[in-house]
């Protein structure tokens, strides 16, 4: 059994552009009103959204608006899915129940395992087909026009922070009685192409690898076809024999990560070897409570501190040329920091946080490198209170003026400090 991908448009040409699909629309202008990348205004999208912006006194600063934080996993887990099948269990019961018509989420490529498909999904069954994780940009959105022509009037869509962000932003205006948005953390993505010079990069055998996962402990995991696993640890990646644009600026420059829009958030950062579960709202709790008995939550863990390897980044990112953060450690010292980084470092949500302020650095520091003109517009306030600890403020003309009070207020030295 297959799912078939509708036809779509070309996509218009776009600067810093990941390509979500709104531009494969009838009306391609409106990547102006929709895209993360132009001008976004977290705050009153959150409050829209989510009812208030975040809190910048506690976590909120890091993952957005929640509701409920758990460290989760489906106590059957689900064959062929990254981690138990929580993202997909949750599509199959809305559609089960009757709660939507359609699921706008990725399948395989036929041609290509690993290359997104964006596909809609109308029968319970058929999300089986579409666990697992995919690489490369995909033009999800352009699918809302398919599913509003077939007659669909209430959907799910299941996307990452930058085709979340250009979702809730054009809702309104799409006339779909509902639409549940189950969001996905991205940070780094890249061409399938690109993903395969990686995947021979770290292996004699990549047409027969099944499962790549980077994961909380610091490791990548790799699986085969004849049942094996291979770990890597991140300090033995082959960053440096990359090119200095694997990953495109608009994934340097990403400010969401957590997907802080969506009604739900599932992922894998502070899972500490199970998936990590934001509950963002009242639709999001419902997401949630349809997995009833089937699903496992704890609270998440939470140790170790975080600004020493926080720190380091930001100096590799300076010291770059351009491009990817350079790895200068000798090769021999990397097994035994590989080991400290497992034992000692942050674990469940500080090692979330470690991501979010990693990220949060380098969408400053690659924009003032590369296109300055735009800092003032693509980074919010609470990017700058998040790097503020680590030195890194605005300079002239880098913030909005509303901006600098903000971070006057939320990001002053001594006020949230790493651990």
């Amino acid at each position: 059994m297959t799912l078939t991908a509708p036809v779509l448009r070309a996509a218009a040409p776009r600067d810093l552009c990941t390509d979500c699909g709104v531009s494969r629309m009838v009306d391609p202008k409106a990547c102006g009103r929709a895209c993360q990348f132009i001008a976004p205004d977290f705050p009153a999208l959150e409050t829209r959204v989510q009812g208030r912006p975040r809190d910048m006194s506690g976590d909120e600063r890091f993952f957005g608006p929640t509701l409920a934080i758990w460290r989760a996993a489906m106590k059957a887990p689900a064959i062929g899915a990254q981690w138990t099948g929580i993202t997909t269990e949750i599509g199959a019961r809305l559609l089960a129940s009757g709660k939507v018509d359609a699921v706008l989420t990725m399948a395989p490529d036929p041609d290509d395992r690993w290359r997104p498909m964006p596909v809609l999904v109308t029968k319970a069954e058929d999300m089986a087909l579409v666990r697992g994780m995919r690489m490369g940009f995909a033009p999800l959105l352009a699918l809302l026009e398919p599913a509003a022509a077939a007659g669909h009037r209430r959907i799910a869509v299941i996307g990452i922070p930058c085709q979340v962000h250009a979702l809730r932003r054009l809702e309104a205006e799409l006339g779909f009685e509902r639409i549940y948005v189950i969001g996905t953390p991205c940070s780094d993505n890249t061409t399938t192409e690109n993903f395969h010079t990686f995947l021979n990069l770290l292996t004699d055998a990549p047409d027969t690898v099944t499962y790549l996962e980077f994961r909380a402990d610091f490791m990548v995991e790799l699986r085969f076809t004849n049942g094996t696993q291979r770990l890597v640890p991140f300090l033995k990646l082959p960053i440096s024999e990359l090119a200095p644009d694997f990953f495109p600026l608009t994934c340097r420059t990403c400010v969401d990560y957590t997907s802080v829009l969506a009604d739900i958030t599932v992922g894998y950062m502070g899972g500490t070897g199970a998936q990590w579960v934001l509950v963002r709202n009242a639709v999001g709790a419902e997401l949630l409570a349809s997995l009833g008995e089937d699903v496992t939550l704890q609270a998440p863990d939470d140790r170790g501190k975080r600004a020493s390897a926080v720190a380091g980044f930001i100096a590799n990112v300076e010291r770059a040329a351009g491009g990817l953060p350079l790895r200068r450690m000798p090769n021999w010292l990397r097994t035994p920091v590989g080991w400290m980084m497992r034992a000692f470092g942050p674990k469940g949500l500080e090692f979330a946080r470690t991501r979010v302020e990693m990220k949060a650095a380098e969408t400053v520091l690659h924009l003032r490198r590369e296109e300055p003109r735009r800092m003032k517009n693509m980074i919010p306030a609470h990017i700058w209170a998040l790097v503020a600890p680590y030195g890194l403020t605005p300079g002239a003309g880098e913030a909005a003026a509303t901006d600098e009070a903000v971070v006057a207020r939320d990001g002053a030295p001594g006020t949230g400090n790493p651990r």
